[in-house]
């Protein structure tokens, strides 16, 4: 299926050159819940929707002690996914401290490779309000 886009009026406020710029949007088109994928995945094996329900469910537990605990998840086909952080600089390093510094914490993604070579091929795209591509 091909991506929805939109075109966007966005204006530069770092430019000398005020003038509105127009870029392209990615649209999303819904939201594809557990459930869902818990029921899709049931069709394609001998699990039932509820094991497969609980094994996510168990799978994002995992992730977040893992992650917790210092450690880069790599789930094989997926991706990698580390916390990381925003950190506000000191000139001296001895003052430094997470509570006072770490203005917020955020999840890293690194696609798999074969994530990677499926975004680097293209992804057929529509504009909104058309269907060709």
């Amino acid at each position: 299926m091909p991506i929805r886009y939109r075109i966007t009026k966005r204006s530069n406020t770092i430019a000398n050159n005020k003038e509105p710029q127009y870029i392209m949007q990615a649209v999303n088109t819904g939201v594809v819940t557990l459930d869902d994928l818990s029921y899709q995945i049931s069709n394609e094996c001998t699990l039932s929707k509820y094991d497969v329900k609980m094994v996510l469910h168990a799978l994002g537990d995992k992730l977040q002690f893992h992650l917790e605990d210092g450690k880069i998840v790599d789930i094989d086909n997926i991706g990698k996914f580390k916390v990381g952080f925003k950190c506000k600089a000191n000139p001296d390093p001895t003052t430094l401290t997470p509570k006072r510094n770490i203005q917020k914490y955020h999840l890293n993604f690194q696609p798999s490779v074969v994530l990677k070579r499926w975004l680097k091929k293209g992804i057929k795209t529509y504009k909104e309000g058309s269907r060709s591509t």
